[in-house]
């Protein structure tokens, strides 16, 4: 049996030393040294057992390269067959590495050598193939090269004046003494010391003499520090003196470069005559050398330029033109030789001869100038139409015009002109000639069409017209595509001739339409109408669309639009009519049509054209209600109960009974209304409205707590409902628990996450409690949820001080635009601001981003009363008129505040403006 040693019994290993691994090196000594560590036994060894004196033979081995191993590792002995191999695959992992990058590396050396190659090149070699281009170098060109002034002085002089500012020297007290001295005359003699002038008399003469030599010294500098070109007069003795009259006209008139420019104009115009001496038969030269000394306000030299140009440039236009412009504003007369000088010289020149028109003041010369000039440019069509236009008398103008198109065949205009004064018969003459000079124009088929319109107004004729022009220019190949001719309509349509432009668009609306989607690319082409405010060649448009799909409800949509908005009720009536025999099913139509024809004060209309739709659609719920709505309008209460009880009874829908029970809350009949509820909650037991219904009863017959109950039962069934959870929380907060109202809204935020009407409410809670920190917290808690909620960020803006409600509204714009509630909020500090233009503009905007939003309405309206209690306008009072007028085309149903006046059954069978002027003195204007 094998005795195995206890751990302390063994042996210690070789070369072991106590105490070496946990840092314990004090107590060894120099032998340990060489043992204790591997790989160094020997040296070390060898190093302790030598004497001082052969130590300094190691020099030269103490100073070897580390990366030599003789030196380092040549002591090593324990080099085994696995390190050999583990070089070998380090050696062929660098070589994999180097192949892989050898190509980057190559790339990357080569640019180095090039960089290197071309910063140590010597200048001849850098500019070697530059000097080989020179060899393409015209002799014109040499020729042409501008002198190179020498700008060493001026950099010199410029250095110079920089050292002068940046020196100082301290300023003598004599030197301050005589600058304070300086001008001043004394008007008065100081006797001085009597003990001093004893015996001294004054000389008043020559006290006279001095101040007329100082006077006469000042006349002297003011004299020679006036400008040469100053106006002076001439006196006797034949010297210069300084008009005053004339010297401040000149400085009224006088308008010196900038200083910063003064050097540039110095250099320019050392350039340009440079030109203009090297190379006088360019006249762009010439010119550019006179509008610097225009610009110098040197006109006289520029003036003597520009005509020495038009001697070396006498075929020039350009020249002659400048020449005329620089003297038209000092001399005319002068101006006008000039001008006759250039035709002599460019006779077939059409912009000199318009130059020398325009020169002449008198109708009788312009007139002349004309005529030679046609004599010269018989076939030029701006100097036939100037002629035309300078003629009084329509037979002078129409043998003008005739004359005009035998000389000039292809000018449109002219033949259009003649045809204008022709008569009809005539004109159909002159149009059929143009047609045949004029295969590329379209605008003489369209006058054909619209002289055809105004004689006739024959539909069909001026349909086969436009027809045949379309087919003959496609045949040319000149047809123009879809959206020159829908420009060409709306051109007609400001000449008011409809029938043409209808007919356009019948011929040509389809040129380049694509077949997939077409009628939403004809119902855009008419939106866009719209918006360019050509309302009849939308209407065209939609009309043809209509035609193109009979099947199709958005293009008779569009158009009955159209026609409510900007047309009238004949056109309306005549497009509904045709609408609902093309569509009898389609409810809107009989619903647009019968309150069209409600709104116009036509009852009895409306009722036939429900008794229409009820034999189309007899179980359809929108038409028993609108025939409900004009009932109860009439008064008809009876009648309105009988078509109720008949529609619960054929249609039956929850609408019908939710109808039902409102009409018996504004006739105040609470009995039959919560009867009418209960029947109603035992078919739709899940019927938000109907619960809410039941609760708004007791809350008028001021039964809180049965109204709360009802509001909880209803919550019980219906717990998604927003409207019966604000209305549970505003009944708590009226009976005085603002605190179950707070719990309240919690629970329905709960229920209802990211809803805007309920943090709206909760926020507005705090707010009418006084607890504006948790205002505050609210208000930055739903801004985090809903960052784009108008209505969230109105209340932070009125929530503000007012001095940074600004600020408050160029973030809220950034989050969230096109709002209405914002846009109202904004036009209310506008208006508190008193910048009336800028907020009746953002008053319109947010009508016009919602109209069915009654609270923009009501705020609106009230702006507008507030300017007309302040400022009596007649254009504010037509601006209120409209505002009423579209208030009750548009009928909105929504708002904040607006549901609440319009549902109000104490404001039943009133018109919907009554309501509107109640409800503004409601409104808050802080």
């Amino acid at each position: 049996m094998v005795e195995y040693k206890s751990f302390l019994d063994m042996p210690a290993p070789e070369g072991y030393v106590p105490g070496l691994g946990r840092g314990a090196t004090g107590f060894t000594t120099r032998s340990d040294i060489g043992p204790a560590r591997s790989g160094f036994a020997e040296d070390a060894l060898k190093s302790s057992v030598k004497q001082d004196g052969e130590n300094e033979g190691d020099d030269d081995e103490r100073f070897q390269d580390p990366e030599n191993d003789r030196g380092l590792f040549s002591s090593a002995t324990n080099f085994e067959p696995e390190d050999e191999e583990a070089d070998s695959i380090y050696l062929g992992v660098d070589q994999r590495m180097n192949e892989r990058h050898r190509n980057q590396n190559e790339v990357r050396e080569k640019a180095e050598q090039d960089i290197f190659k071309k910063e140590a090149a010597k200048a001849s070699e850098r500019f070697s193939d530059l000097k080989r281009a020179l060899s393409t170098v015209t002799e014109d060109q040499w020729e042409n090269l501008p002198e190179v002034g020498d700008l060493t002085r001026k950099y010199k002089r410029q250095r110079k004046l920089q050292q002068q500012q940046t020196r100082f020297y301290n300023v003598p007290d004599s030197l301050l003494t005589n600058s304070q001295n300086q001008g001043e005359i004394e008007a008065s003699i100081d006797p001085g010391n009597p003990l001093e002038n004893e015996g001294a008399m004054t000389d008043f003469r020559s006290i006279s003499s001095a101040r007329d030599k100082m006077l006469g010294m000042k006349l002297d500098q003011a004299s020679t520090e006036s400008i040469l070109s100053l106006p002076t007069k001439h006196n006797e003795v034949g010297f210069s003196n300084v008009d005053p009259k004339g010297y401040l006209t000149s400085l009224a008139g006088t308008s010196l470069p900038a200083t910063g420019n003064i050097g540039d104009i110095k250099r320019s115009r050392a350039l340009l005559k440079s030109l203009v001496m090297s190379n006088p038969r360019d006249p762009s030269g010439w010119i550019g050398l006179a509008r610097i000394e225009e610009l110098s306000n040197r006109i006289q030299k520029a003036l003597s330029v520009i005509e020495e140009g038009c001697r070396n440039n006498p075929k020039s236009e350009d020249v002659w033109i400048e020449n005329i412009r620089l003297n038209e504003i000092n001399n005319l007369e002068l101006s006008k030789r000039i001008a006759a000088r250039a035709v002599q010289q460019l006779p077939k020149s059409i912009n000199l001869w318009m130059k020398s028109y325009m020169l002449e003041k008198n109708l009788n010369s312009q007139k002349k100038v004309i005529r030679m000039a046609l004599e010269n440019i018989p076939n030029s069509d701006t100097l036939w139409k100037t002629a035309v236009q300078l003629e009084s008398d329509p037979s002078d103008a129409r043998l003008l015009l005739k004359e005009a198109v035998n000389r000039v065949p292809l000018s449109e205009d002219l033949w259009l002109a003649l045809a204008r004064l022709e008569t009809p018969l005539n004109a159909r003459k002159v149009l059929n000639t143009a047609r045949k000079h004029l295969k590329a124009s379209k605008a003489v088929w369209i006058a054909a069409g619209i002289l055809e319109e105004r004689d006739s107004n024959n539909r069909e004729k001026v349909n086969k017209i436009i027809e045949r022009g379309v087919r003959k220019l496609d045949s040319e190949g000149f047809l123009p595509d879809r959206t020159q001719w829908i420009s060409e309509a709306e051109l007609c349509e400001k000449e008011n001739a409809p029938l043409t432009c209808h007919a356009i668009i019948n011929a040509a609306i389809e040129i380049g339409l694509e077949n997939e989607n077409k009628e939403m690319l004809l119902i855009d082409e008419g939106r866009s109408c719209v918006k360019r405010k050509s309302y009849e060649t939308a209407s065209a448009i939609y009309e043809y669309a209509i035609t193109k799909f009979p099947e199709s409800k958005r293009p008779w949509l569009a158009l009955c639009h159209l026609k409510k908005a900007h047309g009238n009720l004949e056109s309306l009536f005549s497009i509904l009519e045709k609408a609902v025999k093309a569509h009898p099913h389609f409810e809107e139509f009989w619903l647009i049509y019968a309150n069209e024809k409600r709104l116009s004060g036509d009852n009895l209309g409306a009722k036939f054209i429900l008794q229409r739709a009820f034999e189309k659609n007899p179980d359809n719920e929108d038409i028993w209600l609108s025939a409900v709505s004009i009932e109860a309008a009439n008064q008809a209460f009876g009648k309105a109960r009988l078509l109720l009880e008949r529609a619960r009874t054929e249609a039956g829908t929850e609408r019908v009974w939710f109808k039902s029970v409102v009409l018996e809350r504004q006739l105040k009949n609470n009995v039959d209304a919560c009867r009418l509820v209960d029947e109603g909650l035992k078919k739709y037991p899940f019927s938000d409205k109907l619960w809410m219904q039941k609760g708004q009863i007791y809350e008028t017959l001021n039964d809180n707590r049965r109204a709360l109950n009802f509001y909880r039962n209803g919550l019980k069934a219906c717990p998604k409902s927003v409207p019966l959870w604000i209305l549970l929380a505003k009944t708590e907060e009226r009976v005085g628990e603002a605190i179950k109202a707070r719990s309240v809204l919690e629970k329905a935020a709960l229920n209802n996450p990211k809803n805007e009407q309920i943090w709206y409410y909760r926020v507005t809670l705090e707010k009418r409690t006084g607890n504006t920190a948790q205002m505050k917290v609210l208000l930055a808690r739903a801004l985090q949820e809903l960052p784009s909620s108008g209505l969230l960020w109105s209340e932070a803006i009125l929530s503000e001080p007012l001095i940074h409600r600004r600020s408050k509204i160029r973030e809220a714009s950034l989050a969230c635009q096109n709002d209405p509630f914002l846009f109202i909020t904004v036009a209310r500090e506008f208006w508190r601001m008193e910048k009336y233009s800028k907020a009746k503009t953002w008053f319109e905007q947010s009508i016009q981003i919602d109209p069915d939003n009654g609270d923009a309405w009501m705020w609106y309206y009230k702006f507008l009363q507030s300017q007309l209690s302040s400022v009596s306008s007649l254009d504010i009072e037509k601006t209120v008129e409209k505002i009423l007028n579209d208030f009750k085309s548009i009928e909105p149903k929504h708002g904040q505040i607006w549901p609440s006046f319009f549902k109000d059954p104490n404001n039943f069978g009133k018109s919907r403006i009554d309501i509107l002027k109640l409800s503004i003195s409601s409104l808050d204007f802080v």
